[in-house]
């Protein structure tokens, strides 16, 4: 495994490289990193195609923006921010300007999705790993979007952080937001109002959503709902697996990517 750093818009963004071979980048989730992504890198750089039985893989695993070991925007991000961070990245790395195999996770599913619709010819497959792509504007979310907005007046008062990770943890509960800082909260905000329901239609490249049957974090009717409306794209549910597929089963993981190449 390697270890690298390139600017990218004007940021220190450092990425790690496994194995050798047909360019396949992983995208991690919102609040992970690259570390996380080593153990599925390894297995796959050391897998063969079972199309082919040719194959080998040269696995690129970025820290986005804010992550890791990357540095972090200096203003608040959208994902059509990140999309075109990764086309720049794409660019600056020898083994990504052509056509690569991508896989997103969550947040990462989001941003490969994204990409994938606007530079089709850059994608040979995309797999998409629990990917948070559905994320329905309800009324609900809307409150707390602007509860969010109307914390920041009350930010000088004693006992202010306290209070307001309170609030996320036993009100929201599942929210990211009270442990993100400086732009990246602002960008948290961005992501999360950014649904691509109606956009994953247009989704033109071999597609294989994977997705555990107890992920309460982005739960398998959203998987379902994907494969409807992405053109014959292919549903692998994994039985028994909740959000965290690449930490708790990396093996059959690997084994549904692997046998879909």
């Amino acid at each position: 495994m390697q270890e690298n750093s390139v600017i990218i818009k004007n940021l220190r963004v450092n990425y790690k490289t496994i194995g050798e071979g047909k360019p396949f980048l992983i995208l991690h989730g919102w609040g992970s990193n690259s570390e996380k992504w080593i153990k599925i890198g390894e297995l796959l750089a050391e897998t063969r195609s079972a199309g082919s039985g040719q194959e080998n893989y040269k696995v690129i695993i970025p820290d986005l923006p804010g992550f890791g070991k990357s540095e972090e925007p200096t203003n608040a991000w959208s994902l059509d921010n990140y999309v075109d961070w990764l086309l720049e990245f794409s660019d600056a790395v020898p083994e990504l300007k052509n056509q690569f195999y991508i896989a997103g996770h969550s947040f990462g599913g989001a941003l490969a999705s994204k990409f994938s619709i606007k530079y089709v010819q850059r994608v040979s497959k995309l797999f998409l790993i629990s990917a948070a792509c559905v994320r329905k504007r309800t009324a609900i979310k809307k409150i707390w979007y602007r509860l969010a907005k109307m914390f920041k007046i009350f930010s000088g008062l004693p006992l202010y952080q306290r209070a307001r990770k309170g609030f996320y943890k036993y009100i929201i509960k599942k929210s990211d937001y009270p442990y993100q800082s400086g732009a990246m909260k602002e960008t948290y905000l961005k992501i999360i109002l950014d649904d691509l329901s109606y956009r994953v239609r247009f989704i033109r490249v071999p597609t294989f959503i994977i997705w555990g049957d107890k992920d309460e974090s982005t739960p398998i009717d959203e998987a379902r709902w994907l494969n409807n409306r992405i053109l014959r794209s292919k549903l692998i549910i994994i039985d028994g697996a909740d959000h965290l597929l690449h930490i708790k089963v990396p093996e059959v993981l690997i084994e549904k990517i692997i046998s879909n190449l």
